[in-house]
């Protein structure tokens, strides 16, 4: 590393410009990525949170329908319920509507949109948030933190939900479903509500905690078993949006891989001179390739650093805004996916050092 040290302090200026860009890529990197997964938590949450091993949605025509689409027949929550090796068989009902909170008779109030879960009470042993919010009362529901701020609701306020007014009994968990909070309900208070918005109050989907046989059971219900992650792609929202994210994510990487790689490349045509002169002198090829890549991993770990804690901070800021996520997947995974991208970049530009001729440098040619 002692030329790579040299060079940083020589052409210093040359190297806070690339440093600069690395770190402000990582900024565009890390600050999509947080609000990609912010978006998909917004989305996905209370879906995750669901008990169960795996969740069954209606299946027509050969094809998973979505979450907005599926409603499970009374026949095949039985058939499920009485499969061998099921030891629960959850039926939950999800519909969106309005909740109003505030006014009288439920007018006049504060308005927002949810996502209404209906299933039956009870205890929560896989650590569900959600079905711990559920309500011992049909006339009550419980309110997660999202739909509590949004409504500016407190235990004991009443809730105006498709023309019925509930008490709020409980309000806990950071549960979304396509971008709207979640308010639970009794099962049979989901399907009242649901019908007085015009829909059928079957249940949407089915939380089978077990062990049968999953796929001969799903051919004779007319319905497919999926493990939670799986399920995600049942969401059309989810699909679409995380899609072209991820999409723009890459492309990043991408950019900084070509960005870094272009820029020790010139700067290594620019040294070809010196490098053929240490080569006479008697260093090894290694020695020079460890040298250049040590020298891109200092610019590299500087810049991202930088733009690592420009992300952390000003995301933390935004968090109050925006649907914004700071956690490790979305910090240090992508800084280290743009380091070892950034050190592939620079390793394109080592062709001139394995192939600069120290008789070059002793004037053989000229």
């Amino acid at each position: 590393m002692f030329v790579a040290w040299r060079d940083l302090r020589f052409a210093r200026g040359r190297f806070i410009l690339i440093g600069a860009v690395v770190a402000l890529i990582t900024v565009l990197v890390g600050f999509l990525a947080g609000l990609t997964g912010g978006l998909a938590f917004q989305n996905v949450s209370a879906v995750l949170d669901l008990p169960g091993n795996r969740l069954v949605l209606q299946q027509t025509d050969g094809k998973t329908a979505g979450f907005s689409e599926s409603e499970l027949s009374e026949r095949a929550v039985e058939a499920w319920r009485s499969a061998p090796g099921v030891r629960e068989a959850l039926p939950v009902s999800i519909v969106q509507g309005r909740a109003t909170a505030g006014g009288a008779g439920g007018t006049g109030g504060t308005t927002t949109g949810v996502a209404l879960f209906g299933m039956p009470a009870g205890d929560s042993p896989g650590g569900s948030s959600l079905r711990s919010l559920v309500p011992a009362s049909d006339d009550e529901v419980g309110l997660s933190t999202g739909a509590a701020a949004d409504l500016s609701a407190r235990v004991g306020d009443r809730v105006s939900i498709a023309g019925t007014a509930y008490r709020v009994a409980s309000i806990g968990g950071d549960l979304w479903y396509s971008h709207t909070p979640v308010v639970a309900l009794t099962s049979s208070a989901a399907a009242e509500a649901e019908k007085r918005m015009g829909g059928s109050g079957a249940s949407t989907v089915l939380a089978v905690t077990g062990d049968p046989d999953w796929d001969a059971v799903a051919r004779s219900t007319g319905t497919v078993a999926l493990a939670p992650l799986a399920s995600l792609t049942a969401l059309e929202t989810f699909k679409s949006e995380i899609g072209s994210l991820a999409l723009m994510v890459v492309m990043l990487f991408g950019i900084s891989a070509l960005v870094v790689g272009a820029f020790f490349t010139v700067w290594t045509m620019q040294r070809s001179g010196d490098i053929a002169v240490l080569k006479a002198l008697g260093a090894t090829t290694g020695s020079l390739v460890r040298d250049a890549l040590g020298q891109a991993l200092v610019v590299l770990v500087a810049g991202i650093g930088i733009g690592l804690a420009a992300v952390v901070g000003l995301g933390a800021i935004a968090g109050g805004a925006l649907p914004f996520l700071i956690s490790p997947l979305t910090t240090l995974v992508p800084a280290g996916a743009m380091a070892v991208l950034g050190l592939a970049g620079a390793a394109v530009a080592l062709r001139t050092v394995t192939s600069a001729d120290p008789l070059t440098a002793l004037g053989s040619n000229r």
